[in-house]
């Protein structure tokens, strides 16, 4: 067997000290033998997945925001028309004074003229022609909910 002995003298420290760091840390590649691979990664990959998710979720955000946008202008529309159709109760002749959480009846007559009645379109009986706009019911805060629209080619007879 030989003798395998490192001569110190013969080491150059000067050589061995360019081949060493300080902070081997921040060496792009394993400093020691048992140290973990490193790969160098692909950064128009990385960076290409991460626009790819942050696309994904935005566009679910957005799709969630436009849903919620129909929802709201769908109220708005309904909330128009309650307005649009107690303006007209309003302006209708009444002979009673309505009651909250009541079922009424508006008709408009031949002449062009609204009026608000307890009777249904299917209890009339034969008589002049009146027309169901819609059958409503009055709310708390005095709008009118819409509960069934009139056909316009529907005409009650009324003597």
């Amino acid at each position: 067997m030989k003798n395998n002995k490192i001569d110190i003298d013969r080491i150059d420290l000067e050589k061995m000290k360019e081949k060493t760091t300080d902070q081997p840390g921040l060496l792009p590649y394993a400093h020691q033998s048992g140290s973990a691979i490193i790969k160098p990664e692909d950064k128009g990959k990385i960076t290409g997945r991460a626009v790819a998710a942050m696309h994904s979720q935005t566009d679910m955000q957005m799709s969630q925001i436009y849903q919620q946008m129909s929802l709201l202008a769908e109220q708005a529309k309904l909330i128009q028309k309650r307005i649009e159709v107690s303006e007209r109760i309003y302006q209708s002749s009444m002979s009673f004074e309505p009651l909250i959480n009541h079922v009424y009846f508006l008709y408009e007559k031949a002449d062009g003229t609204d009026f608000l009645s307890m009777v249904a379109p299917e209890e009339w009986g034969r008589s002049k022609k009146f027309i169901f706009v819609a059958e409503i019911k009055l709310l708390a805060d005095h709008t009118w909910e819409i509960l069934r629209e009139g056909d316009s080619s529907l005409e009650v007879q009324q003597d």
